[in-house]
């Protein structure tokens, strides 16, 4: 039985790597077909080798490893070094081909008058008149010139014959049609009373790598993923291609770039540290309150304090926007009837930030709490009455017994909160959307954007258009980043030196 349901397993999924890999080969796409190629042959192999039996626990996760982390970082990669973005969004192919598709009008061939009818099934039938006089009859196969008295000219007449308002009915369908005329010339629709003789203006060598300009001559080359004329002119729409570094140069040498780019970096750093400061210290200070067993009512604030972290964070924020609204909002209203005058909260750059500060302690402080209130309950007591006895104040015993013990179990909660904290995307999108901009940046910065808000503006809201490339470099840059920081977390809290023990 078991046998069975292993040969079924393998039969269908075949079928699926047979029909992606025909799809895929159809595409053109042949190196996602390599690797198909090659992950089917192994998936095959693991589950009718008995010597690879043991692989096929890892080969799911290995699979979903791969799929989720190593290809995505992959591309990441390789998107920062290239152009993708507003105006590169195509292949080279697709831009070749839609710049061969342009038409110019030949003013020189004149207007082609004509009549339009509808036959039984729908279909359209032109009768068209060159200015000189000759007939040529258009339908769907094709234009055919007639002369008068042609039978197919008498087997119109029995057609319905469209009227000046038919033909404004039927604008777009007309204009949707062309009809081959010599020399790669089409006749298509000019206005509601003619066609026009239309002829290519493109032209693209291949072993050249260049196009033509057929009206003016000019030849435009490949550079950077457009097609450039000697004098700099660019033909739209351009193409993907890989730049190399560009984009990392722009990113650290283009004052225009670079400018907004640190302050963002440096607020980014700044967020994080007062982010996990804050909210620890509020945390902190409430556990010790919690944590002394002669408080009334323990379990009830304990409940109350801890609902911040129980409601969604993307609702509270939304509630916190409200409240800060620099005209209706509740607090500005209060301020206003204590002392005089509301605050811009969201307006101003240093207030916003402030607003952010406290839209996130407001969040954070529940779960350091929690945290605190764990570990003070872990230290042995009979540790502060050792220092009662030799004197100790109680800043003493909080210095010298609490906070070090204390640290011991929080520190590396601390630096998972810093990571969390500088990819906190959703607060500072939510509340500020990375507002006030940065003024004369040439991207789209904020004074309260982080990095993983910087490059979603700069892949989605650019006022240019989207830049994958660019928002790919700064990924990379965040990435980096916490990495590092993730790395000082093990060093300095010893997991892989306890991992590497056990093993």
């Amino acid at each position: 039985m078991g046998k069975l349901i292993k040969i079924i397993f393998l039969g269908v999924l075949n079928v699926v790597f047979i029909w992606t890999a025909l799809f895929l080969y159809s595409s053109q796409a042949y190196w996602v077909l390599l690797l198909l190629l090659l992950g089917a042959a192994l998936v095959n192999f693991v589950f009718i080798s008995e010597k690879a039996y043991p692989y096929r626990y890892l080969l799911p996760a290995t699979f979903f490893m791969v799929l989720l982390v190593v290809y995505p970082i992959v591309y990441t990669v390789y998107i920062s070094l290239t152009n993708y973005g507003t105006g590169n969004i195509l292949s080279k192919e697709q831009a070749v081909a839609q710049l061969q598709e342009r038409s110019i009008l030949d003013t020189e061939a004149g207007n082609y008058a004509y009549q339009a009818y509808r036959d039984g099934q729908g279909q359209l039938h032109f009768v068209f008149t060159s200015p000189g006089g000759e007939l040529f009859l258009g339908y769907a196969g094709g234009l055919t010139p007639v002369q008068e008295g042609d039978p197919r000219l008498v087997e119109l007449e029995g057609f319905t014959e469209l009227t000046r308002a038919d033909l404004v009915r039927a604008t777009n369908e007309i204009s949707a049609l062309s009809f081959s005329l010599d020399e790669g010339r089409q006749l298509r629709m000019r206005n509601i009373n003619s066609f026009g003789v239309y002829r290519q203006q493109y032209e693209y060598y291949p072993e050249r790598d260049e196009l033509l300009d057929l009206e003016t001559g000019t030849t435009y080359r490949s550079v950077q993923g457009y097609f450039q004329a000697p004098d700099g002119t660019r033909l739209t729409p351009g193409f993907r291609e890989v730049i190399g570094f560009q984009n990392f140069r722009k990113l650290f040498t283009n004052p225009q770039v670079t400018g907004p780019f640190l302050r963002v970096f440096v607020w980014t750093i700044q967020w994080a540290l007062l982010s996990v400061g804050c909210t620890f210290a509020v945390g902190l200070f409430l556990a010790l309150l919690l944590n002394d067993p002669h408080l009334r009512f323990r379990r009830f604030y304990r409940s109350v304090l801890i609902l911040p972290y129980a409601v969604p964070a993307f609702i509270s924020a939304l509630i916190w926007r409200g409240l800060f609204h620099t005209e209706l909002g509740v607090i500005n209203q209060i301020l206003k009837a204590t002392i005089g005058s509301g605050v811009p909260w969201l307006q101003d750059p240093v207030w916003a930030k402030v607003a952010l500060v406290i839209l996130n302690l407001w969040l954070g402080f529940p779960y350091m709490m929690i945290v605190c209130l764990g570990a003070l309950q872990s230290i042995n007591s009979e540790m502060y009455e050792a220092a009662v006895v030799d004197g100790a104040s109680t800043w003493q015993q909080f210095y010298h017994i609490t906070l070090p013990l204390l640290m011991v179990s929080v520190a590396p909660l601390l630096i998972a909160s810093f990571s969390f904290n500088f990819n906190n995307f959703s607060v500072i999108y939510l509340l500020t959307r990375g507002r006030p901009p940065i003024v004369n940046a040439q991207t789209p910065a904020g004074h309260t954007d982080i990095l993983i808000s910087y490059t979603y503006r700069l892949a989605f809201e650019s006022g240019r258009g989207v830049d994958y490339g660019l928002a790919s470099a700064v990924t990379l840059v965040i990435f980096l980043i916490t990495g590092a920081i993730t790395f000082l977390n093990f060093r300095f809290t010893g997991a892989l030196e306890e991992v590497r023990k056990n093993v």
